[in-house]
Parts: structure tokens; sequence; C-alpha cells
């Protein structure tokens, strides 16, 4: 039987999430890869395990993680029923619904219809009477919006979610949501995006400073650029990687002119004693901006070389000057 860690506290650091009373870990864990069907049990287990011990409180999920789409919540239930259910009270659960997951017009998009039997398939895979986020996945210009938003205030309403939660949607979408959520009285939390070193759409949007403005949250996945930000393309592509294997990841994209600014960026981190992944990451939660980190992890060790940069996070001007040269 699992025993958590009892210092996990005292290992990570935390933010309120917005202008609500949730507290965020600076990292959390993503299981958008490698907690599916065709994925080993065991090191799901152990990763779960690792990441709770080093205070990593929360844990994203959608309806179609997997592979096949809604294995990763089966798994974890499972693993919530057989070794984590002591924990519910101190975990913070997310799950999503917005992109395709069944077949026929009530398997996608942003419809009340969706939205409440996906919720429902997800509560019933993980085993759980509620989660303590529930986001929409991605705007649905096909539904109205206030369709979709009064859906996720009434999943609120029922106590089958605590917070409400949108994905990529930008400045405009957001401000539209969170107008109709603070007339529900069910408060945007959090809006979760990509967004990293090398993917800066949002600073042109200007996201950042509407989420603050709105008081709700940011949280960021793939920081690291799906492995571009690692050690993992300095002399090239590997056979055995994510780009090789054609995943969210494309070989054509990782350019000689992107591994130059990567290699730079890499010799920059070295200089404040720091792998470049470590440096990626304290990049994004600079100046407090982002909430939280997602990560993903394919194997324990790797959770714990990700947590590992919460001991040196600042940056001086000079350096944030400096990335954005070597970026531009």
């Amino acid at each position: 039987m699992y025993l958590a860690k009892e210092d996990r506290y005292e290992k990570m650091k935390y933010l309120r999430c917005g202008n609500s009373g949730l507290h965020l870990p600076r990292v959390s864990l993503g299981l958008w890869h490698n907690f599916g069907s065709v994925d080993r049990y065991e090191n799901m287990r152990n990763m779960l395990f690792t990441a709770f011990d080093e205070g990593i409180t929360h844990f994203d999920l959608a309806n179609n993680y997997g592979p096949t789409p809604g294995s990763a919540e089966s798994n974890f239930g499972r693993i919530m029923s057989e070794d984590l259910k002591p924990y519910r009270d101190e975990m913070i659960i997310s799950t999503k619904a917005g992109y395709y997951m069944w077949p026929g017009p009530y398997g996608d998009g942003g419809s009340r219809k969706y939205l409440m039997s996906s919720l429902d398939q997800s509560l019933k895979r993980m085993g759980l009477d509620y989660v303590d986020i529930f986001y929409h996945h991605r705007f649905d210009p096909n539904t109205p919006l206030e369709e979709t938003m009064e859906a996720l205030s009434d999943i609120v309403r029922s106590g089958k979610a605590l917070y409400v939660g949108i994905s990529n949607y930008n400045s405009e979408q957001a401000r539209k949501a969170a107008e109709i959520l603070k007339a529900n009285h069910t408060p945007l939390l959090i809006n979760q995006i990509c967004y990293n070193m090398m993917n800066r759409w949002s600073e042109a949007d200007h996201l950042q400073e509407t989420m603050k403005e709105l008081g709700a949250g940011m949280i960021v996945f793939s920081p690291l650029a799906q492995g571009v930000l690692t050690d993992r393309y300095l002399n090239g592509i590997p056979e055995d990687s994510r780009a090789k294997r054609n995943y969210f990841l494309h070989e054509d994209s990782i350019t000689e002119e992107v591994l130059a600014k990567v290699r730079k960026l890499n010799e920059m981190a070295k200089g404040r004693g720091q792998s470049l992944a470590d440096m990626a990451l304290a990049w994004n939660l600079r100046e407090d901006k982002v909430t939280s980190v997602l990560i993903g992890a394919s194997r324990p060790e790797q959770i714990l070389d990700n947590v590992r940069f919460l001991k040196n996070m600042e940056f001086t001007r000079d350096e944030l000057n400096e990335i954005d040269r070597i970026l531009s």
C-alpha cells in the first residue's frame, strides 16, 4: 500500500490561482501521454507516486487522453481506487471535454449535451464523485458560448465539479466566457494554453494580462515544446525521438535555425548552473504570470528532473533580454 512522504509539502511551491482561494503547485502533472492502454501500468503508478511525493497535487486529464481515448482516465481511476483514495482531499483532479470523443453529432464540440454526457463518462471511468476543475477543451464557434458556459455553471451547481476552466481560448473568447460565468455566479478559475519559449502567441494576444484582469489563473502545457527545449535535440534528431515518431512534434519543424537557438539557450542555461529544461520551465513561471506548468513524463526520473528548477527560478532583466534576443 502506497504511503505518501511526510515532507512532500516542504518540496513544492504553490501559488494562488487568480482571485480564487485555490492554490496550485507550480508544477502539475499532465496525463496526456504515457497513461493509456498501450502503456505499462506499474510505470504509471510509480510516476503518480513520485509526483505526489514531490508535492505535485494537481493531475490533469481529458476525456480523450490515451490511447485509446478514455484509457488515461480509466488507468488513473484504478490507481486512485487501489492506492491514492486516502489522499483524495489533498488532490486537484481536472478533466476536459471539447475535442472528438465518440461518433455522431453529440461526441464533439461545446454543446450542453456533449459536455454533460462526457463528464458523466469521465467520472465513471475515474470512479470519482466529482472533479476539482472541469474544462471546456477548446472554443467552439458552432455552439453559442452562452450554452457552453451555462452547461459548465450547471455542472458546478450539480456538485460534479468544483471549478470552471477553459482551454485554448484567446483573450477575446476568454473575456466573453468570463462575463457569462460571472453572471452565473460560477467565476472562471483558469485558462489552459500551450506556451513556451518557442510558442509565444499568447503574448501578442496579451492573454496573460487578460487573465489577470479577469481574476483567473493560467496553466500551460508543452512548456518544453515537446522536448525541443531539452538536451534531446542538441546534436540533431535521435532515431527514437518524438519527432521521428511524428506524433505532435514534426521532424520538419526542427530546423537548423531552431537548433541553433536551442544550442545558444543551452549555453546560457549552463551559465546559470541549470539544464536547458530547468531554465525553460523557470522561464514559463517568471513574474508569476503563469500559475503552474504542466509537465509530462514517461518515467519517474523525469518528474524528479522537472521539479529541480524550483530551486533556481529567478531571472535578471539582462537574462530575460538575452533570451528574447536569442529567440528573435
